[in-house]
């Protein structure tokens, strides 16, 4: 059951679980697109990739995960994800921490010039 879903220029994410303290979404990422280099004060993220090749920035350094893999993201930590593959990067996000809005974001670089 999707709880919320919401359109972004560089694809779309589903909140498909919800509960006090613990979110979990369903990204997707379009072919030649990437989420802004941010970071988040009062979460952290857990992402298992599902479909595509995905290039993880995370603290300077670049990883590129397929599917099966697993990436940590800790609570303060600079972070981005880009779709490497012809096709969608389809990825789930476990988001865990005492706030979860979409609002605790701090971006450094966008690509679709938000603040």
């Amino acid at each position: 059951m999707i709880v919320e879903r919401e359109d972004r220029p560089w694809g779309r994410f589903e909140v498909l679980y919800q509960e006090e303290g613990l979110k979990v979404k369903r990204i997707v990422v379009n072919p030649g697109q990437r989420l802004s280099l941010q970071s988040h004060e009062h979460r952290g993220e857990d992402w298992l990739i599902l479909e595509g090749v995905a290039r993880v920035e995370l603290d300077n350094k670049l990883m590129h995960l397929h599917p099966h893999q697993v990436v940590h993201i800790p609570p303060g930590a600079r972070h981005r994800v880009a779709c490497e593959s012809s096709g969608e990067l389809v990825f789930v996000e476990v988001q865990r921490g005492d706030y979860l809005g979409e609002d605790d974001i701090v971006r450094y670089e966008d690509d679709y010039k938000r603040v």
